[in-house]
Parts: structure tokens; C-alpha cells; sequence
């Protein structure tokens, strides 16, 4: 006990120092507390060491996170064996995430992560969750690591509300209409996962269910949710003894065990006893009946605590109907010797007592005489319960209106914030418009410089289009535009950038535009029509039966799409895997295109932040339309991929160049053009050589990202919903050689 008695002598210093907030002192001190006292050998435990992934040394103001993605601390959510969850700003808003600047850390204890087997279920944890979009499923959006204390961190959607656990605290047992309403959300989120990813989530339990402050239900930490043995081989794979203690099914640790839904039927089985009954998760096989439950619900719940997985429902959605439905069966009659004295008489006055009858003995009149007695004790205590009831439903609706209130003052401090944002987000806008005007009027007065003077468009109209066919067998490549060779500048324009930056950009993102150059495209080239489509992608792996390293699953992102959509879940290898297949097959040479290449195509001739000029929306490209480019409109969020034919193409002829999905090129990530090729080659020198360039922005991003000179690094061995590739086939010099020219 005296090292929690140090540990809070520790905590009071921080706080007296201003370091640390009453409440969370008081967060702190409560935890310690408890890992000291919860159990006869908490204090033992408590003294011989310090509980792992509590002593993280974080507090309020703190920023952690990589020097591009930094994230400040703002009040600690909630504390626990496994490292602390954080509510946090982003203060790189929407720089590479797209999502709001509130976001939730659930930091790690360094000691959980400091095996790279650990640190990768971590980052497959971020990856799985990341795709699991159902309204009952908190969002999850990426994962990183903080250098300063080599903790993992996911970055989450920040809810306001309670778990389970903190609800139950409060309230006590709940009926059984409560316990339903509560959890069917969470059977639907897990009929999702199973249906849409076969993911069972292996760690149900009241801290991982939480009610927001608008009464919505979700489900937190797929972090140890395996997939069912699939093909011979386990997808993804979790501790045996995953899940907690309590909640977690018998079978659960058996060696060689196959997930499957029976684990998460089994917990939730215990959560509803739990509920109903307001003690604590019951010991396996020891669970005694809830007196709020009924014989046929007892049954129906004590099918879902069954020892056998094979005896208990297909699913979780199963066992709450079957509770459902028997909570809804009409109440037997009562045995017609049951006492009459429960019958309400005006007034709710207590019934009168019968008049004994001077004819019956002592002992039959004092029976009489009892039973009224017992009836006027059930009135009086039906009429208390409805007395407290009238009390809960004025609180209720007192705190409804206090709530109504206070949304409402909230409303009108966001409708003032955001008219100071958009005065603000004008002026800038109207400053980058002036200095973007003073540029173009610059360059109508002054004179070209003399390496500007050759031609930068090439004169293709109608395209020239190019399809290899295969050598052996029936089938042909994707279709291809003819691209002749020409000059362009790379990079993007100071009045571009300054615009950006008014739009949320991040300096050292706008850095890797820089310094804008000239570039020279030495020889023609073919390059993809549209990104390479599912079906193109689909002939491949049938060919080869090439088998994803990722948790993306190409063929069921997440989700819907057909043979014309651009495939997704590829890494920066599988598409060197599928070119070189690509090259076998037609006998010609298909490569990645380099980065120089990519923009001279996607610009077309143009030298504006698009192809189709300065100002974009969503009729043009597939984006995120909640967020707009330069003061443009809003427009539609399409929440995934579309067909590579929807949007009319550039200049050239090339469809989806902007927005749909980011596109691997060859080269290496480096951030900036310092020491750049001139001559259009790849650069794949120097730099970091784990990641690799990505162009073209994607459905998930705003409008600033799709701009034809933004660049966007990504480790090459990670597979992700919206990264696709678009193919480049070699040409020869000479027109003369039977190629297109």
C-alpha cells in the first residue's frame, strides 16, 4: 500500500504544480486506489510493482504523435491495465485523416508493444477496425507512434456519453425491455462484422459497449477480433486466452480453436444476466436466475450461457429475440385460490377488511384479519413505487430540458464560431485571389522565359488509344492512352499554394510541391486509361492465385462495387507483381509510371490546381464533398469507390486522374523536388525507401488533396480501401517499330 500512497504523493505534486487537472487527480487517484484494494492480494500486488501500461507520464497539453501528425492532450477518458484513452485535438486537421479535430487516443503501454509481434497486432487492429463502417461500430481511423515515448496509439472517433460499466454503476439492475433496447444495436454491429468481414469480436463486455449523450449505441475495440478459419489458414491472428476474464466463453483458450459467433453469444448471454440482475458477470457455470426473469426467460437466457457452443444461438441477434419474444408472452392468469385482495378500489383507498363473522373461530378470523393487513401493505407500497416512478419521469424530463437548453446555447456558440470561421476563411480566400490575380497579370505582362518556349500540351484529340492483346489463350491489358513526349512544369504555383493553406493545408505538405521546375518527358509513353478495375485485377489473380498480405480485402472492400470500379487492397509490391504477370502475358513492358509522368499526364496540357481548371465539386470527381476547395460548394460523400467511367476525362483523354482512389508510382518518398530527375525518370535514389509515392487523392479525402501537383507518401507494404494503380507501357523511339505514335 505505500507505493499507491507514493504514487498519489506524486499525482498531488503534479496537481499543486498545475500539471495535472482536479479531475484528473482525482481520475488517477481512483485507480490506484482500486488496483490496491480490489482484491486480498491487490495491496501485495500494488507493492511489488506498478500496474503495466498505467505509468505513461501523460498529461493535459501534452502533444504526442510524429513530427506530421501531431495530436494535443486534452482530458484523459478513461484509464485501465492496457495503457490510457485520451480525448485529443488534431492539430494537422484533416491533413492526412479527413476526419473532425476531436478525435480519441487509446494509447498502449510501451511494455505491450515492445515485441514487433505485438506492435503488428496493433497495426492490424487499426487496419480491421478501420474498414468496419456501421453506425453502431465506433469509427476508427488510423494508428501511430509517439517517439518521445515509443507508445502506440489509435486514433478514434471521440464520443460523448458512458459505457456499460459506468451505466450499470449508476442505475442498478435494468428491466429487461432496457437490457434489450441496449444491446440489440450491438447485435446488429456484430452481424455486420460477421456478414460483411466474418470478424467475431472476441471481447464483448460492458466496457466495450458505450452510450453517447444522444442515446446512440456502440460497440468499441475489435482490437482482438479474429476471422473464422478460412481456406485451410486463420486470416488474422489473437491470443488464445483473448478476450476478459468473466465474459469470456469456456471454450475460448482451447488450443487450435476455430472463431466463431458462439464466443460473442456466450459473452452477451453474461452481460444480460449481468443486467438484469445488478451483480457482477457470474462465474462460468455458476450463473443462479435473475429474480426480474421469468421461467421461459430463464431458459431462453440460460441457452446463451450454455457450456457447449453448439448448443446456444446461431448469434447474438438470435438469443434477443428469443428473450424478446418471451418478455412480449402475455402473463398466466393467476390460480383462481389466489386472494382477491389485490383489487384497486377508488381512491386507491386500502381495501376494507371483511367483517369477521362471529361464527368462525379466533384462529380463521386473525387469517382474515392478515390477509387484508397484506393487502393494505401491497397497496401501500405499489402506490410508493408509483410515487417513485412520478419522481424518475419529472427528473427525467427536468434533465430533458436542461439538455434542451444547453444544446441550444451550444448551438448558438457554434452558429458564432463558425460565422468568425467563415469571415476569417474569406479574407484569406480573398487575399490568395488577389495575389493569385497579380500572378496571372504577371504573366500576361512579362515574357516567357526562353525554356518555357516549347510546346507543353501535345496535341492528341481525339486520344490514341493502345490495348495489348494476350500472347497465349484469349483476354487483353487494360486499354491505354498514347502519350507523346513534351515539357511541363512539375510542382505547384506560390498563389496555388497560398490557397491551399487557406483551405487547412499543411506547410510541410505544401513543401513537398516545391521547388516548381521544368521537366522534360523524353519519350512517348502509354499509360492507363482508367486506374486498373477490378476485373482487370480479378483475371490476374485468378491466373496466379495470388493471395493478399493485408486485411483489405479486394474483392469485398467494405463496400459495393463491380468489375468497373478501380480495384482497392493492393500494396506498392502486389502492383509490381501483377505488371510483371501483365508483361509476361502480352510480351511488351508495363511498369508504374513515374512520378513525372503521372502529372504530366494528369495535368493534360494545363497548369491549374485541376485539369478542368481552378475550382472543383463533386460532379466532376469522387470526393469527400463535405469539405470544399477555394470557396466551391458543397457537394455528395459517395463513402467509397465508383466506376472509372462515371466522370468525363482530362484533356488527354484519362479518366480519373483526380479523386476515386491514390495511385502507386515508382518512386522513392522524398520531401521535396531538391535534386529531383529533369528528364521525367523515376526517382528512386536516396529518400525514404519504405514508402513510396501516392497521387490523385480518393474517395475518403477533401477537394485540396486531389490537386495535380499533390504528392502523399505511403508505406509500400501496406494495403489500404483506397489506394489503387494505374499501369505504364513502354513505347519505342522510333514510330517506325509498328507502335501507335
Amino acid at each position: 500500500m505505500q507505493t499507491a500512497i507514493d504514487k498519489i504523493r506524486e499525482l498531488r505534486a503534479l496537481h499543486e504544480d498545475g500539471l495535472l487537472s482536479r479531475q484528473e487527480f482525482d481520475q488517477r487517484k481512483n485507480a490506484i486506489l482500486d488496483a490496491a484494494h480490489s482484491s486480498p492480494q491487490g495491496a501485495a500486488a500494488a507493492a511489488s510493482a506498478p500496474a503495466r501500461g498505467t505509468e505513461l507520464g501523460l498529461m493535459a497539453g501534452q502533444q504526442v504523435g510524429p513530427p506530421n501528425r501531431r495530436y494535443r492532450l486534452e482530458r484523459l477518458i478513461a484509464l485501465g491495465g492496457m495503457g490510457q484513452v485520451w480525448q485529443a485535438t488534431d492539430l494537422a486537421t484533416h491533413a492526412e485523416l479527413g476526419h473532425s479535430a476531436q478525435v480519441a487516443l487509446k494509447i498502449l503501454s510501451p511494455e505491450l508493444t515492445e515485441s514487433s509481434g505485438h506492435a503488428r497486432l496493433l497495426v492490424q487492429e487499426a487496419t480491421r477496425a478501420r474498414r468496419l463502417a456501421h453506425e453502431h461500430i465506433v469509427r476508427v481511423y488510423d494508428w501511430a507512434q509517439d517517439p518521445a515515448t515509443s507508445s502506440y496509439f489509435v486514433i478514434m472517433e471521440c464520443l460523448e456519453g458512458e459505457d456499460l460499466d459506468s451505466l450499470l454503476a449508476r442505475e442498478g439492475a435494468l428491466p429487461l425491455a432496457r437490457t434489450l433496447q441496449i444491446l440489440r444495436p450491438v447485435a446488429a454491429a456484430l452481424d455486420y462484422a460477421w456478414e460483411r468481414h466474418r470478424l467475431v469480436h472476441r471481447d464483448i463486455k460492458p466496457g466495450n459497449v458505450f452510450v453517447t449523450a444522444r442515446g446512440d449505441v456502440k460497440l468499441l475495440d475489435f482490437g482482438i477480433a479474429a476471422r473464422a478459419r478460412a481456406g485451410g489458414r486463420t486470416l488474422t491472428e489473437a491470443p488464445a486466452l483473448s478476450g476478459t476474464p468473466g465474459y469470456r466463453a469456456p471454450e475460448a483458450g482451447r488450443p487450435g480453436a476455430v472463431p466463431s459467433r458462439a464466443l460473442d453469444v456466450y459473452s452477451v448471454a453474461v452481460m444480460v444476466h449481468q443486467m438484469v440482475s445488478g451483480m457482477a458477470a457470474p462465474a462460468s457455470g455458476a450463473a443462479a436466475r435473475p429474480e426480474l426473469l421469468d421461467d421461459a426467460q430463464w431458459e431462453a437466457l440460460r441457452s446463451g450461457l450454455a457450456q457447449d457452443p453448439a448448443a446456444r444461438p446461431e448469434s447474438v441477434s438470435v438469443l434477443l429475440e428469443r428473450l424478446g419474444a418471451q418478455a412480449q408472452a402475455p402473463e398466466e392468469s393467476l390460480p383462481s385460490t389466489a386472494a382477491p385482495a389485490e383489487e384497486t378500489v377508488p381512491g386507491n383507498a386500502a381495501p376494507a377488511a371483511p367483517a369477521p363473522d362471529p361464527a368462525l373461530e379466533p384462529a380463521a378470523r386473525q387469517a382474515i384479519e392478515a390477509a387484508a393487513q397484506a393487502a393494505r401493505q401491497r397497496l401501500r407500497e405499489q402506490q410508493k413505487r408509483e410515487r417513485a416512478e412520478a419522481e424518475v419521469a419529472r427528473r427525467v424530463r427536468r434533465e430533458a430540458l436542461r439538455e434542451q437548453l444547453a444544446a441550444r446555447r451550444a448551438e448558438e456558440v457554434a452558429k458564432t464560431r463558425q460565422a468568425q470561421d467563415e469571415a476569417q476563411r474569406k479574407a484569406l480566400q480573398a487575399r490568395a485571389a488577389a495575389a493569385y490575380l497579380a500572378e496571372q497579370e504577371r504573366s500576361r505582362t512579362q515574357p516567357a522565359p526562353q525554356e518555357a518556349a516549347a510546346p507543353t500540351r501535345p496535341a492528341i484529340e481525339p486520344p490514341t488509344l493502345l490495348r495489348d492483346r494476350f500472347l497465349e489463350g484469349e483476354g487483353e491489358g487494360p486499354e491505354l492512352v498514347v502519350l507523346r513526349a513534351g515539357r511541363f512544369q512539375m510542382g505547384s504555383p506560390e498563389h496555388e499554394r497560398r490557397i491551399a493553406m487557406a483551405c487547412g493545408a499543411q506547410k510541410n505538405w505544401l513543401a513537398r510541391e516545391t521547388p516548381q521546375h521544368w521537366v522534360g518527358i523524353a519519350r512517348p509513353f502509354a499509360i492507363g486509361r482508367y486506374p486498373v478495375t477490378v476485373g482487370e485485377w480479378r483475371a490476374f489473380v485468378e491466373a496466379t492465385g495470388w493471395q493478399p498480405d493485408g486485411e483489405v480485402d479486394w474483392a469485398a472492400p467494405g463496400f459495393a462495387q463491380t468489375d468497373a470500379h478501380p480495384v482497392v487492397g493492393v500494396t506498392w509490391g502486389d502492383a509490381q507483381r501483377y505488371l510483371a504477370w501483365l508483361s509476361e502475358r502480352t510480351g511488351r513492358r508495363y511498369r508504374l509510371p513515374s512520378e513525372a509522368e503521372w502529372e504530366y499526364a494528369c495535368r493534360a496540357g494545363t497548369r491549374t490546381a485541376f485539369s478542368f481548371g481552378d475550382a472543383i465539386d463533386t460532379s466532376l470527381a469522387n470526393y469527400d464533398g463535405n469539405f470544399t476547395w477555394n470557396g466551391g460548394a458543397r457537394g455528395e460523400y459517395r463513402r467509397g469507390t465508383t466506376p472509372v467511367t462515371l466522370f468525363a476525362p482530362n484533356p488527354w483523354g484519362l479518366h480519373d486522374m483526380h479523386g476515386n482512389v491514390w495511385e502507386w508510382v515508382q518512386d522513392v518518398m522524398h520531401d521535396s523536388y531538391e535534386g529531383a530527375p529533369l528528364d521525367g525518370s523515376a526517382w528512386e535514389t536516396g529518400g525514404e525507401r519504405a514508402r513510396r509515392i501516392l497521387r490523385g487523392g480518393s474517395w475518403l479525402y477533401n477537394p485540396r488533396y486531389l490537386r495535380s501537383a499533390l504528392r502523399n507518401g505511403f508505406s509500400a507494404v501496406m494495403a489500404n480501401d483506397i489506394v489503387g494503380f494505374r499501369v505504364v507501357r513502354e513505347l519505342p523511339q522510333d514510330p517506325d517499330e509498328g507502335e501507335p505514335s
